[in-house]
């Protein structure tokens, strides 16, 4: 039986919800392209807390992998796919 504390949702100190299981099946899951075009396509026009809920994953995670795509290149590569959105 889960806890009171086990089900409480916790917020950084930049507001972002923290990791919870109910809200981020995908925490951890390696990113398929179509997560990644979304990713890309959006990120510079939807909410950062509709993305993480759409993707399963904390925003922190999201503004992670987009620098990390920034960094190597693969941004505007997924930006523009055009295959799955």
């Amino acid at each position: 039986m889960k806890t009171s504390s086990e089900n409480e949702i916790r917020y950084d100190r930049f507001g972002r919800m923290e990791y919870h299981p109910d809200f981020h099946p995908n925490h951890k899951r390696p990113f398929s392209e179509s997560d990644l075009e979304y990713l890309c396509k959006f990120w510079e026009t939807d909410h950062r807390q509709t993305m993480a809920f759409a993707l399963g994953r904390t925003e922190h995670t999201l503004g992670v992998k987009v620098a990390s795509l920034k960094k190597r290149g693969l941004y505007e590569y997924y930006k523009s796919l055009n295959k799955h959105w």
